[in-house]
């Protein structure tokens, strides 16, 4: 009698466990999945970040009066002329290119991004603190198809992207949909890809979840074009910027209009740390 007991008290409380793991579609499953390794291994992860900087008029690294100080790596200079970057160390001139890694010594790697004249640097070390991203429980109801109505006038805004970088964003209309009964517009805006024929349409938005069980700033989530026509703004999808893992990457500000009044529960969530006592 006991051991049956305990083998239907298991068999109760696995069931709903499987059963959630089998609604997760295995698309978005493998999209998880890979999301978690780069973020552990990917040398740019914003775990190995250690420093964001504005060029300006030049920056420092290596040496322990730098700007950056990096052990162990002989002192370099990163100057900007008329858009062009460049890194001097030993009296050698080497061009950095926008977007493109490159070395610096030991474990440290650098990277230009931004606009030209507004140029940061992110410098990347050892990897630290690289916790699995955590979600809300996958929610078929979050998967929204819209329509993208266009923007009553064409404009470029500067804003930060998920990375934290400035960059320069197109105005791409807004999209409405309903969410467990609550109205919902949100701005939708194209951002820059990975090349220069690549662009986003993304949406930055808070919600009720906004520091109670998601990220306080907000979450991007990338809207997916369908053979239709139509979009797919699955809030599943929904991502932290960088600056949830590390307070090297400054947050993007609210995008206006994007304040939700609904629990999107749904998408990353963010585990807030707690302080520890002095000493511990």
């Amino acid at each position: 009698m006991v051991r049956s007991a305990i083998a239907l008290f298991h068999l109760l409380v696995a069931v709903p466990v499987a059963g959630w793991a089998q609604h997760v579609p295995a698309d978005l499953a493998r999209e998880r999945d890979e999301y978690a390794r780069w973020l552990a291994t990917a040398p740019t992860s914003p775990h190995a970040a250690q420093a964001l900087l504005p060029v300006g008029s030049g920056i420092s690294l290596g040496a322990d009066d730098a700007d950056v100080v990096l052990p162990g790596v002989a002192r370099g200079n990163i100057t900007e002329k008329d858009g062009a970057l460049s890194l001097e160390r030993d009296g050698t001139r080497t061009p950095l290119v926008r977007g493109r890694l490159a070395s610096l010594g030991g474990p440290y790697r650098v990277l230009a991004a931004g606009l030209p004249g507004r140029t940061v640097v992110t410098v990347f070390g050892a990897m630290r603190d690289a916790k699995t991203p955590t979600y809300f429980p996958y929610a078929a109801d979050a998967a929204l198809k819209v329509t993208l109505a266009p923007p009553a006038a064409e404009r470029i805004v500067p804003l930060l992207g998920p990375d934290g970088t400035e960059l320069r964003a197109a105005e791409a209309g807004t999209v409405s949909a309903t969410w467990h009964g609550q109205p919902l517009r949100l701005t939708v805006r194209r951002l820059p890809g990975r090349t220069e024929d690549e662009s986003e349409l993304q949406v930055f938005f808070r919600d009720r979840t906004s520091a109670r069980g998601s990220y306080d700033g907000g979450r991007f989530v990338e809207l997916v074009p369908q053979p239709d026509g139509t979009f797919l703004l699955d809030f599943n999808r929904a991502r932290n910027p960088f600056c949830a893992y590390s307070s090297v990457f400054p947050c993007p500000a609210p995008w206006p209009g994007n304040t939700l009044d609904a629990e999107v529960t749904a998408g990353e969530r963010y585990e807030r740390k707690q302080p520890t006592a002095p000493g511990t």
